[in-house]
């Protein structure tokens, strides 16, 4: 006959694996910012497919960080001065587009990853981007990154 302790032994660890999934469900909202947070990446991408420097800034937060090989650009002037370097030929050096796409649980963050391709068309890096909602409700990148892949 099962004592009340080994009852509650057995209760708990039925139960301790369904409350472990409970956290796993995305937060109230997340798929409507994500989906809100994939247009803004996939906005800023055609940004440099139309070579229009001046709309590639409205995605970027005035106070930004692009990581840029570990010599870090701080704030939208500086990162502006660098990439109008991308933007000065016809032709787009590069393209993006975001394959991961997650949001934080407050529903004010907001994460993309993805290919960086060639203007050739071949993979050579992946870009790593943090969106912050603003009190407007637009997306604006506030961190990236990207590194070379092997390929």
């Amino acid at each position: 006959m099962p004592t009340r302790r080994s009852t509650l032994l057995l209760a708990s660890t039925t139960l301790l694996p369904v409350a472990g999934c409970a956290g796993l469900r995305p937060p109230s909202g997340a798929a409507d910012g994500a989906r809100q947070v994939r247009e803004a990446e996939t906005a800023f991408a055609a940004t440099m497919a139309a070579r229009d420097l001046q709309a590639f800034g409205r995605h970027i937060a005035e106070d930004a960080v692009f990581i840029n090989g570990g010599q870090p650009l701080r704030g939208k002037a500086a990162i502006l001065a660098h990439w109008g370097r991308f933007f000065s030929t016809p032709e787009a050096p590069f393209s993006w587009r975001p394959e991961i796409v997650e949001i934080a649980a407050g529903g004010t963050l907001g994460y993309t990853e993805g290919p960086v391709t060639t203007s050739a068309g071949r993979a050579g890096s992946r870009f790593y981007s943090t969106w912050q909602r603003q009190p407007d409700g637009s997306w604006r990148v506030v961190f990236d990154n990207g590194y070379r892949v092997c390929g």
